[in-house]
């Protein structure tokens, strides 16, 4: 996650209880992948070797992270959790409901397109689910498709 994100999930944390020295951040990555992989690679210098992890992200890239976090880290166990924000309360003043939507789908196709590149795990998709994303492609949300 970029800085931004990674210093208010660490403020929460420290809210929640958590101790700052308990925390360590990744803030180098540009994708999730990356996110995963730079994790691994830090927790692995401090000779930390967990056996389940939670994985916090947006509330929309849950499928995505779990897909992507198995193809790193087969091995863990993990939970995924996101703050519970509404699609209606969800778009603000940053981000607009347009916009949103536009992010949706590019994460919904990436769920689709990203196994066969080799960046996460296949996961079967609902027909009509998928029916819904090329309807939205059609009404012009492909702002956020990556290039197949």
């Amino acid at each position: 996650m970029g800085h931004a994100g990674s210093r208010i999930f660490c403020k929460r944390l420290i809210e929640l209880g958590v101790p700052k020295n308990k925390i360590i951040i990744e803030n180098k990555a540009t994708n999730t992948g990356e996110n995963i992989f730079f994790t691994k690679r830090l927790l692995e210098e401090r000779g930390i070797n967990p056996k389940k992890m939670i994985g916090v992200c947006k509330p929309y890239m849950g499928r995505r992270f779990y897909a992507t976090f198995k193809k790193f880290w087969p091995g863990k166990k993990l939970i995924v959790t996101s703050p519970s924000i509404s699609f209606e309360n969800y778009a603000n003043m940053e981000i607009s409901k347009e916009v949103f939507i536009n992010i949706m789908v590019g994460d919904l196709q990436r769920i689709k397109i990203y196994p066969k590149m080799g960046f996460q795990i296949f996961q079967k998709i609902p027909e009509d689910v998928w029916q819904a994303y090329e309807k939205l492609v059609k009404l012009g949300f492909n702002k956020h498709l990556a290039k197949e």
